[in-house]
Parts: C-alpha cells; sequence; structure tokens
C-alpha cells in the first residue's frame, strides 16, 4: 500500500509539471508564433488537456466499468468548473463574467454537467443509440459558441488585432517554429496520457484494497485527471496581466479551455468508451 501511495504522489506531481511547463510554454509559443487569439488558444489547451479523462474513461469502460466512466465524465466537468471560478477569483476577474460571450459559454459548460446528472439520476439506458444525439449536441454547442464570439467579443478581437500589428512583437508564421511547438504540444499530450494512465492503474488498485465503490473511483479520478485544466486555468490568465492586456483575453482563454474541455469529456469521450464498452461487452 505504501509503494502505490507514494506512487500516486509522483504521478500526480508529474502531470503538475509537465502541465506547466511543457504544455502552457509550448502552448504560448505556438500561440505567439501563429498570433492565435486567445479563444483558439484555449480551444487547444482543451484537447490537450483532455487527454487524461480520454485514457481513464477508456480504460474504465474496457474494465466493464460504464457507471465508473459516467461518474468520471461528471466530476471531471464538476471539478473544471469549480477551478475555474477558483481562478478568476483568485485573479479578480469577476467583471469579464459579464461579457455576454462568456456567460453563454459558462451556461454550455453547465449543461455538460447537468446531462450527465439527469442520465445518471433517472438510470437511462447510456448505449450506442446515444452516441449521434452526443456527437450532434457537441457540434451544436461549438456552432453557438462560435457565434456568440463573433457577436459579443468582436471589439476585443480588433484590439487584439492592433495590438498585435502595432508591437510587431510576435514573429509570424515560421513555419519550422510552427511544426516544432506542434510536435511538443503532441509530446505534451501523449505524457499526460500515460502518466494519467499509470495514475489511474495505481489510483484502481488502492481503491480495489481498500473495496472503494465504483463512485468514489469515477470522482477520483475525474479529480485527478483535472489537474491539468487547473493549471492552465491560472497560467492564461497570468499571461495577458503580464503582458498588460485586457484582463477579459486571459478570461477568454481560460473560458474556452473549460468548454472544449467539458464539451469532449461528456459528448466525445464518452462515446469512445461506450464503444468500447459495446464491443468488450
Amino acid at each position: 500500500m505504501v509503494v502505490e501511495l507514494i506512487k500516486l504522489m509522483i504521478y500526480s506531481g508529474l502531470i503538475v509539471l509537465i502541465s506547466k511547463y511543457i504544455l502552457v510554454g509550448t502552448l504560448r509559443k505556438l500561440a505567439e508564433n501563429l498570433n492565435l487569439k486567445p479563444k483558439t488558444v484555449g480551444e487547444v489547451a482543451g484537447y490537450a488537456t483532455s487527454m487524461p479523462e480520454l485514457l481513464t474513461i477508456g480504460a474504465s469502460s474496457f474494465n466493464g466499468l460504464a457507471s465508473a466512466s459516467m461518474i468520471n465524465v461528471l466530476s471531471s466537468n464538476v471539478i473544471n468548473l469549480v477551478q475555474y471560478i477558483a481562478a478568476i477569483s483568485l485573479n479578480k476577474n469577476q467583471k469579464a463574467l459579464r461579457n455576454q460571450a462568456i456567460k453563454v459559454d459558462i451556461i454550455l459548460v453547465v449543461f455538460t454537467i447537468v446531462i450527465p446528472i439527469a442520465l445518471l439520476s433517472f438510470n437511462m439506458d447510456v448505449g450506442k443509440g446515444i452516441i449521434p444525439i452526443f456527437l450532434l449536441l457537441y457540434f451544436f454547442f461549438r456552432f453557438l459558441n462560435g457565434n456568440v464570439h463573433k457577436l459579443y467579443l468582436k471589439k476585443e478581437d480588433e484590439i487584439l488585432e492592433r495590438q498585435i500589428e502595432e508591437e510587431e512583437k510576435w514573429e509570424r508564421g515560421n513555419p519550422k517554429k510552427t511544426i516544432r511547438y506542434t510536435l511538443y504540444l503532441l509530446v505534451s499530450g501523449v505524457l499526460l496520457f500515460v502518466v494519467g494512465n499509470l495514475l489511474g492503474n495505481t489510483l484502481e488498485n488502492l481503491c480495489n484494497q481498500f473495496q472503494i465503490s465504483q463512485t468514489i473511483i469515477g470522482i477520483l479520478l475525474g479529480f485527478i485527471t483535472s489537474i491539468p485544466e487547473l493549471i492552465t486555468f491560472f497560467e492564461a490568465q497570468k499571461h495577458y496581466k503580464k503582458q498588460k492586456s485586457d484582463d477579459i483575453l486571459g478570461v477568454v482563454e481560460a473560458t474556452n479551455n473549460l468548454l472544449t474541455s467539458n464539451l469532449l469529456n461528456l459528448f466525445v469521450i464518452q462515446s469512445i468508451g461506450i464503444l468500447i464498452y459495446a464491443i468488450v461487452k
């Protein structure tokens, strides 16, 4: 048991280090090289930070723990929202939440929590038939997200573009750097994927030793796999404060990181888990 606890601490620490010093740094350099908008950076971060969930949900489904995978999704999405609120509060960026685009995004995030609660509460059959619905909802939510940003963040986008042109701070589209940073980003995702797997196995071993239920396993997995999001939420806002930019830009990035991660967890990764469970059942 002592060995498993040591492994748990080591793997958790590795996830923090990979997220903070490889993932976040690479994202920022890629964004600067390609002049990516905060919304796009947040979306890329959301894809990268969802790697641990992909692994743990896939592993749970493969092992026949279908309920644990849905609970993992729910706990991850709830924890992501709590971490996001904490990051906004500690950075004192609550005023940015008044923007209509961010309000809509947060409402969509709430739906990614309400839907799995409803499915679990009513013991609904989450079989292959729900996958087309999940995918349609994913694209519908992305459509809403894109359009509200065009409507309510147009002014901020124009200001950011003028700042980039005036300062000429970022080297534009260096192909070699783009390829290099993209590879680094993929490596960080793979590392999170591998360490998340080791961490999930260690946690399940500990839970089995203490005969802990699938519900608790799912919640604990959700907490641990949400560590990368916590790091990126804070770092996004710190970056724009250091650059003395409008605080809303850091909030836009963090919000899209949150929304992308939650949408992937519920609609895409859970669909993959359902397919895996249907195949191995």
